[in-house]
């Protein structure tokens, strides 16, 4: 049972990183999309994406679906915990999806589906920080059930993950799309990705200072050894990881600011993991705890271990086939 527990914990947190790095730079798309200059610039923007979008979320489908599955105890926490904005995040990743096909079909409502692009880019995006802040600051649970109240999830911590959240995706955003494009949006992205990525750090900074302040154990987890080994080994990584990507942007280069972006996001997910290990829920929630019945954890794996390596297939695949720079006289519609 402990065992499998924590290999279905590790393949949860290996789909929500994925989610994360891929649609993060979806949404950091979105989120830059109305500083794009005219129809042109625009359509290269969302061309970059248009082919893959749908199947970034892929992930977070097999995420939410994958911890009521095998974890059913810690999904009927945080599920009330979280309603209000796990339910704007899906409406925001609707109106999203519409517009993405939406707007290729009208004139006359064009910027309206522009709005709900962008609009719904930031709302889900703001919305994911918040869930991000709310479990780091702990939920409240009583009797195996969430005890907390309906707005417990709003703080001045959680509305500060989600802006470090909405700056961190239009970084990988900026970064992505000086990976798929050429000329004067290439250009503006490098620059504007040299801000975003300070803002990202600094945001890093000040979330990872006030973290350890959230609960007693995150305090002693990170400032006693071992876990003071990692205090000084995850800033050092961040750091090297930084350096990585404004040299890429000083140089000029297209896919090194991409993949020094993404690194940040995994270090941080893994500083994460550090503080939550090993509960699932912070601050009482284990893993062990959450768990469903053995016999289910060993039904569940049989297919994930044939459904996941399809997922990863079909993900590369698309990204190979769709690989290189957008011709701003072709499109994907």
């Amino acid at each position: 049972m402990f065992e499998l527990s924590f290999i279905w914990a590790g393949i949860i947190a290996f789909a929500v990183l994925t989610y994360v790095i891929l649609d993060g730079f979806d949404l950091g798309v979105g989120i830059l999309f109305p500083l794009a200059d005219g129809e042109r610039e625009k359509a290269m923007m969302m061309n970059s994406v248009a082919p893959i979008w749908d199947g970034n979320e892929t992930w977070l489908v097999m995420g939410g679906g994958g911890l009521f599955a095998v974890f059913p105890l810690a999904y009927s926490v945080v599920m009330p915990a979280l309603y209000m904005p796990i339910i704007l995040m899906l409406l925001a990743l609707i109106f999203r999806g519409v517009a993405f096909e939406y707007r290729w079909r009208t004139k006359r409502w064009k910027p309206i589906w522009d709005i709900a692009f962008f609009g719904g880019s930031i709302v889900a995006a703001f919305m994911q920080g918040i869930a991000l802040g709310t479990l780091v600051q702990g939920i409240e649970v009583a009797d195996r059930a969430y005890a907390g109240g309906w707005w417990d999830w709003l703080s001045l911590f959680s509305i500060l993950t989600g802006f470090a959240v909405v700056v961190g995706y239009a970084l990988l955003g900026a970064t992505w799309i000086i990976l798929k494009t050429e000329g004067s949006l290439q250009r503006q992205m490098q620059n504007l990705a040299w801000w975003l990525g300070v803002g990202t750090l600094c945001f890093i900074g000040i979330v990872s200072i006030m973290t350890p302040f959230q609960d007693p154990e995150y305090f002693s987890r990170w400032l006693n050894l071992p876990g003071s080994i990692f205090s000084v080994l995850m800033p050092a990584a961040v750091l090297a990881a930084a350096w990585a990507l404004f040299t890429g942007l000083n140089a000029g280069k297209d896919g090194q600011p991409f993949l020094a972006a993404i690194s940040i996001f995994v270090l941080c997910f893994i500083g994460i993991g550090i503080s939550f290990y090993p509960n699932i829920v912070p601050p009482s929630l284990t893993i062990a705890e959450a768990a469903a019945p053995d016999k289910s954890l060993r039904f569940a794996l049989v297919g994930t271990v044939v459904l996941v390596p399809m997922i990863l297939a079909y993900t590369a695949y698309a990204y190979w086939v769709f690989r290189g720079k957008i011709d701003p006289a072709e499109g994907y519609h």
